[in-house]
């Protein structure tokens, strides 16, 4: 990110700089709240001492957030961050985005992702697309944006992907996390208050990024009837066959 602002700055005809960071960057903490704004940062010391799940990531995005803001301030550049929370939606690629392998852990039975999506925040793929253009637009646009529409429990997804997609083999209950899990809330007031809307709801957006793996095949149409085969112990294992 140093590199693109260096050029932009030497380039001399760059008026603005949109820069997309990352929801690692605000709310990676030891005790967290109950509502985060554009004021939080992530601590990066306590991310390099647990080493939980993702956390190079939460630290490569929080120092690079700060070192573009540096460089800017010093340099006179006009920036600014948009700070997506897990996006969701249809997409482009031939493999599965990282986003989704989280947002689809319940699905996929990733229970690596379980903690992540613990207290968790979502936007559409193209809600994110349209506030940078929105933004960029925007003459009066200042400073760093939270970019979210919805906040949920894992309790409360899980209980929305079971209802919707009952073919899937979707846990309800999680070890260790207690049933009463409080949502923790990315505000994107900031952002509301310029006039900017929202599009997608939270449906709308897992539908649509579950039809597109089906498309492609990276799920498979239904995990409750998934063929078993015996291990030499004598337990059952499941095996996942791509339909």
């Amino acid at each position: 990110m140093a590199g693109i602002l260096k050029s932009c700055k030497e380039a001399g005809t760059v008026k603005r700089v949109v820069f997309t960071s990352s929801a690692g960057t605000v709310n990676v903490e030891e005790h967290k709240k109950q509502v985060y704004d554009e004021s939080c940062w992530s601590d990066v010391d306590f991310c390099r001492r647990v080493k939980m799940t993702g956390w190079m990531y939460f630290v490569s995005k929080t120092l690079a957030e700060q070192a573009a803001w540096k460089y800017a301030e010093e340099n006179g550049i006009d920036l600014i961050t948009i700070i997506p929370t897990l996006v969701v939606g249809p997409f482009l690629s031939t493999s599965m985005p990282p986003s989704l392998i989280t947002a689809l852990a319940l699905l996929t039975g990733t229970e690596s992702h379980y903690t992540i999506l613990k207290q968790i925040q979502f936007i559409h793929l193209d809600d994110l697309c349209e506030s940078h253009i929105f933004l960029f637009e925007m003459p009066e646009a200042k400073g760093r944006y939270i970019c979210s529409s919805d906040d949920a429990t894992i309790h409360g997804l899980a209980k929305m992907l079971k209802s919707r997609y009952p073919e899937y083999n979707i846990p309800q209950k999680f070890k260790g996390m207690e049933d009463d899990l409080p949502i923790i809330r990315f505000s994107s007031k900031k952002l509301l208050d310029t006039g900017f809307k929202f599009k997608y709801t939270l449906e709308e957006m897992f539908d649509q990024a579950i039809e597109t793996c089906r498309e492609m095949k990276l799920i498979p149409l239904s995990t409750q009837d998934e063929p078993k085969k015996q291990t030499l112990n004598g337990s059952v294992e499941q095996k996942t066959v791509l339909v």
